[in-house]
């Protein structure tokens, strides 16, 4: 299966057409308008320092169904107690030098390039993306996470973790929101055990698309989720 070189004009070629690891093409650039149309169409950027900018659409696509969200014993009485306090969208470019920098075991080195950085704080202030912060009792950021909404969708993309259960509880605390605003569906890109063990499960692209094209479809909540939704996690559960 070819790999595509992305033309000047905003378009892409359907992702069914991607290879067997789920590279669909290369190049283009990262403006809002290009990022927008890739989520809305089952695709993402993914690649390293050096390379070109590399697009994707994974066959199968690891996705939570906001329904199924499990939350382990030991995890739901972490959260009773109240370690940190979420919010939402108050320091969002803090959240992805974060998940830049931070290490991960088993991996080398990140994926999320100055030029992410700056592409998803454009698509930040354009009311696209968003932020869940952790902070200690001492005002420090200590974990969370970010990705993109569209419609009814939301397209995770990286957390990052300085403290026990962090970006865990922080998880939790956007799903569990999601599902109060009518989203649907969380998609997680690619299989790990952490995500299986919160109900994650692989879909086939084929359903993935067809699911994700009706919720992208839906009016969704642009604009920051910040202020009049930050609360602590008493009384969560």
């Amino acid at each position: 299966m070819p790999v595509y070189q992305l033309p000047p004009r905003l378009q892409f070629p359907d992702p069914r057409l991607a290879d067997h690891s789920g590279l669909l093409a290369v190049g283009g650039d990262l403006s809002i308008d290009r990022l927008m149309l890739a989520y809305r169409t089952g695709i993402f950027p993914w690649y390293g320092p050096g390379q070109p900018i590399l697009w994707w659409s994974p066959d199968p696509r690891m996705c939570l169904d906001v329904g199924d969200l499990h939350v382990g014993r030991s995890l739901r009485k972490r959260i009773r107690q109240a370690p940190y306090a979420i919010t939402y969208d108050r320091a969002f470019q803090d959240v992805v030098i974060a998940c830049a920098q931070v290490p991960r075991p088993g991996q080398d080195g990140t994926w999320i390039t100055t030029e992410m950085v700056d592409a998803y704080c454009e698509l930040h202030g354009a009311g696209h993306a968003h932020s869940v912060e952790a902070w200690d009792e001492n005002g420090a950021l200590v974990g969370g996470l970010y990705g993109v909404a569209v419609g009814r969708m939301f397209y995770g993309e990286s957390m990052f973790a300085r403290a026990s259960d962090a970006s865990k509880i922080a998880f939790v605390h956007l799903v569990e929101d999601l599902q109060q605003w009518g989203f649907e569906l969380v998609d997680c890109q690619m299989h790990t055990p952490h995500l299986e063990r919160f109900g994650a499960r692989l879909l086939p692209r084929d359903e993935f698309l067809t699911r994700s094209g009706a919720l992208c479809g839906l009016p969704g909540r642009i604009g920051s989720w910040g202020q009049p939704m930050e609360r602590t996690q008493t009384g969560v559960f």
